[in-house]
This record gives structure tokens, sequence and C-alpha cells, in this order.
């Protein structure tokens, strides 16, 4: 009975762990296999996305560092181009009133109409057509006087036409013609500096008219330089100051512009330098307008560029935190089925333990069972074999007592016969006693059987 009972205790927990068992191999089955591939590919895309956020990140920070830089430059090339406009305006109309002065006064009023007259009112005045290093013109005037406007003539014979024959026509002014001569004159030698060569002139003929009217007139620096000087001067020579200040050997004479005309060389160089630096301005607003232009764009592209990187760099972000969520929950699943399934995978291991012992006490258990159950196959057949003897000897009894009986009737019959049958009846009465132990052997191997087997059923 007790191995039955730990027979069925262990085919109950075996049933339970075969059950435990099945349930965890379901399970495991039920177990989504963690997608390694899936998390290779998007931790290949994190790192991308992560690495792309980091440029724009860096171009967000360097647009952010350029854009307040080119907005500056901006501003800084929008006043220099207000500047320049400005400095191109100012010379722009400073050029046009000495233009216009220059219009006004280039010939003498009394003159114009005796010119007109004439025909030479479109002649231009030798002050036109002459240049000289700057600052020697008020110089030149006061060298040359009326000559400065002086009108250039094919020949000098038709001059006398213009005054009429009893030289009633003269001009109402001073003026001057000249005719240029075909080759230059010769330079006379000189110790003193010539205000002839001054003049920057490609016209030969020009160089030779002016170096006959500027002969004998030199240059000094000062006027302290010209009057220490002024002992070195022939006749008629005389040594001019920048200022127009005139010093002869024997005299000195101030200059004063006390005309309209006076300057007109000056201004005439002035309009031309004006023109040179009004040429040169332009340029430079043009090149200022352009760096403007420049700077505008480079700040618009910039502007824009920042707009589209801070678009980029958020987007890039949202992107990197999408990736970086779904990255930690994937990571987490697969962490969590690899734990899950070393779990079951032990849970199994353990429950496979347990029923291979269980199995174990099983064979055990079935080992003992069949020894028992042959035990008690052996006691049984021995509990027959006793049976059959104790039957036998009942048998014997009984025949024993059928045959005293048998005696007893015999003796009562052979009353007389008795002393023949004494001996008979001590054999038999021996016979009887040898039965009587029998029985009594039997009867108490028959108790001790019976003892035996109910051990045998107990167990």
């Amino acid at each position: 009975q007790v191995l039955a009972a730990e027979q069925r205790n262990i085919d109950e927990q075996s049933r339970q762990l075969e059950t435990r068992f099945e349930r965890l191999r379901a399970d495991r089955n039920a177990l989504a296999a963690p997608d390694e591939a899936r998390l290779a590919n998007l931790r290949s895309q994190l790192d991308d996305a992560t690495e792309a956020q980091e440029l724009t990140a860096a171009r967000l920070e360097e647009l952010q560092e350029a854009v307040p830089r080119l907005d500056d430059e901006r501003r800084e090339r929008q006043q220099a181009v207000n500047q320049e406009t400005a400095r191109q305006t100012d010379l722009s109309a400073r050029m046009e009133a000495l233009k216009a002065l220059q219009e006004k006064v280039k010939t003498d009023g009394k003159l114009r109409p005796w010119l007109a007259k004439h025909g030479l009112d479109s002649l231009q005045g030798l002050w036109s057509r002459i240049h000289i290093e700057p600052g020697w013109e008020n110089a030149l005037e006061a060298a040359l006087r009326e000559r400065l406007s002086a009108l250039e003539v094919g020949r000098l014979d038709m001059v006398r036409g213009f005054v009429g024959a009893a030289g009633s026509d003269a001009p109402p002014a001073r003026l001057a013609f000249f005719t240029p001569p075909a080759a230059a004159l010769p330079a006379p030698a000189g110790s003193l500096p010539r205000l002839a060569d001054l003049l920057r002139l490609d016209n030969v003929g020009l160089r030779a008219v002016l170096a006959d009217w500027l002969q004998g007139c030199y240059t000094a620096q000062t006027l302290d330089e010209a009057l220490n000087r002024r002992d070195q001067l022939q006749a008629g020579e005389t040594i001019f100051v920048p200022g127009g200040h005139a010093v002869t050997a024997h005299s000195v004479g101030f200059y004063a512009q006390d005309s309209e005309q006076s300057g007109l060389l000056a201004r005439a160089q002035e309009i031309e330098h004006l023109e040179k630096e009004l040429r040169a301005q332009a340029l430079i607003s043009d090149e200022a307008r352009t760096a403007l232009v420049r700077a505008e764009s480079a700040y618009a592209d910039a502007a824009q560029r920042l707009t589209t990187v801070r678009r980029e760099a958020s987007e890039a972000q949202g992107r990197t935190h999408e990736l970086q969520v779904e990255h930690l929950r994937l990571s987490q699943l697969v962490e969590q089925t690899r734990a899950r399934s070393e779990q079951i995978g032990a849970d199994l291991a353990e429950v496979e333990a347990q029923l291979a012992d269980l199995q174990e006490r099983r064979v055990t258990a079935e080992a003992r069972f069949e020894e028992l159950d042959m035990q008690l196959a052996d006691s049984q057949e021995r509990h027959a074999q006793l049976g059959d003897r104790v039957i036998e000897a009942e048998r014997k009894l009984q025949e024993c007592r059928e045959q005293q009986r048998s005696l007893e009737r015999q003796a009562q019959e052979a009353t007389f016969s008795q002393r023949s049958l004494e001996a008979r009846r001590a054999e038999l009465a021996r016979t009887l006693d040898t039965a009587a132990s029998q029985i009594q052997s039997l009867q108490d191997e028959r108790q001790r059987a019976q003892g035996e087997l109910e051990r045998l059923s107990d167990a």
C-alpha cells in the first residue's frame, strides 16, 4: 500500500511537471524571436541620424555666428554706399558748379558779341588746351595775363581784318591771337628753373608758343627764395612763385584775382581733376554698390540657409529622438525576450531535472514493487503449498479418525480378541500419536503461513 501510494504520488507529480513543461514550451514558442537585424539596422540609422544632427548643429552654429556678422557687413556696406554716393554727389555738384562758373566767365562778356560777329565764338581759349603742374596755375596766369585766353588762328595776318580798315572795329576788351610755329624753338640756357618746364603739353606748336611767351620767366617755391635769387635775373626776367607773385631784379608784384576771368586755369585743372576724381569715385561707388549687392545676397542667402538649417536641425533632432526611443524600446524588448527565454530555459531544465528524478524514483519504486510482487507470489505459492499440506493432514487426520472409529468398532467387536489386538492397538496408538504430532505441526505451520500471508497482504 505504501508503494502504491508513492507510485500514485509520483504519477501525479509527473503529470503536473509534464503539464508545466508543456506550458513552458508553449510560452517559449510563443515568444517573438528578437529581431537582431532590425536592431542593428536601427542602430545604424541612429548613428547616421546622430552624425547628421551633429553636422546640422555645427552648420546651425556656424550660420548663427555668420548671419549677424553678415548683417553687420551688409550695414557697413550700405553705410559705405551712402558715404561714397554722397561723396560722388558732392563731387558732381562741385564739378557742375565749377563748370557753370567756368562757362559763365570763360569769355569776357564784352567780347562775346564781337567774337560772334566775326565768327570766333566757337574757338577755345588757350587756357583750355594747356596743363601745368598743380599749384602753379596762378603763376602761369600772372605770367600770361590776357594771353591765357588767346585764340589760335591759322595766320596772324588775318587778324587785321577783324579790326577794320581804320581800326574802328577793334575788340572791346583785351584779346590775344596766336599762330603756333611749325617747330619747337630751342630752349635758352639758364641757371634758374623755368616756368615753361612745368607745362604738360603734347602739342609741339603750343609748347613753342608758350616757350616764347614765357621767355625769361622762372620759378621759386617761396617769395624769400625769389627775392634771394633776383640778383641772378637779367633785364626783363621775372621769378614767379606758386601764388602768382612776381619778383624782378628791381621790383615785386603781388598777384590777385581781380576779374571774372581770374582763376580760369586753376578752375579748368580743378574741373579736370574733379572729372578724374568723379570717374574714380563712380567706380568706387559702383564697387561699393556691387559689394553691397554681394553682402545683401550673402546675408539673404545665409538667412535663408539659417532658416532651412534650423528646420533641418529640428527635423534631425526629432528624427534622432524617434530613433533613440525606438532603439531603446526594441533593445528593452530584445533584452526582455532574451531574459524571458533564459528564464523559461532555466525552468525547463529544472522541470526536466525534476522529471528525471521522478522517473528515477518511479523506476526504483517499480523495481521494488516487482520485487515485492515476486515475494508475494512466492509467499502465495508457499501458502498454497502449506494449504495443500494442511488439507492432506486433515485428510489423513480424518482417515485416522475413521480408522480410529473403525478400530474402536473393531475393538468393540474384538472385545474378545483384545489381547491379539493390543499390539495392534499399541501400534495404532503410536500411529495416532505420530499423526497428532504431525497434525499439531501442520497446524503450527498453517498458522505461521497464515500470519506471513497476512503480513504480505498488508504490505
